[in-house]
């Protein structure tokens, strides 16, 4: 057992399912009501299941009343060197003793966007974030179009977008 996990405990609850990356440590956990853990790590969140979602991959996150909104977001394509990205359902868990979970992904969320623009069209509109990717050197252009905007006019937006980025 290394002095630092000696001195701060062990945050990787006992019965916790997941694998964690050599080297990924968890920096706050909470219990979820009903079953499972949020664990946060530098690499991303942990949800129930157990699975990793990456900060990146992070669209939206919400605290409220004890329960933690979270909006997945997942990559449906490339435009360019650009990822296009889509809304998953928000997902909602309620923490009994959340701890510092909910300021640890608030934190880690806003510190992976490196730059946001919102570009309004006339069939809707999409949002430009330029955000570091855990683990990776650099950072990556998501694009996120409103449901029914033009994909194609996004497309090529994000295109030239990009190269100007590159």
């Amino acid at each position: 057992m290394g002095w630092l996990r000696h001195l701060l405990g062990d945050r990787v609850p006992a019965d916790f399912g997941g694998s964690l990356d050599d080297g990924e440590h968890v920096v706050g956990s909470a219990a979820v009501e009903g079953g499972g853990y949020l664990l946060v790590t530098a690499l991303g969140l942990w949800i129930p299941g157990p699975r990793r979602v990456g900060w990146h991959l992070v669209g939206k996150a919400a605290w409220s009343d004890g329960v933690l909104t979270l909006t997945e977001s997942e990559e449906t394509g490339t435009a360019g060197n650009a990822v296009l990205l889509a809304d998953k359902t928000p997902v909602r868990f309620r923490l009994p003793k959340p701890g510092k979970v909910p300021i640890l992904v608030r934190q880690r969320v806003d510190g992976s966007v490196r730059g946001r623009h919102r570009k309004d069209l006339e069939t809707g509109g999409a949002w430009f974030v330029e955000r570091k990717v855990p683990g990776q050197d650099g950072t990556v252009l998501q694009v996120r179009p409103d449901p029914g905007t033009d994909a194609d006019v996004v497309k090529a937006i994000a295109e030239e977008a990009a190269r100007k980025l590159a």
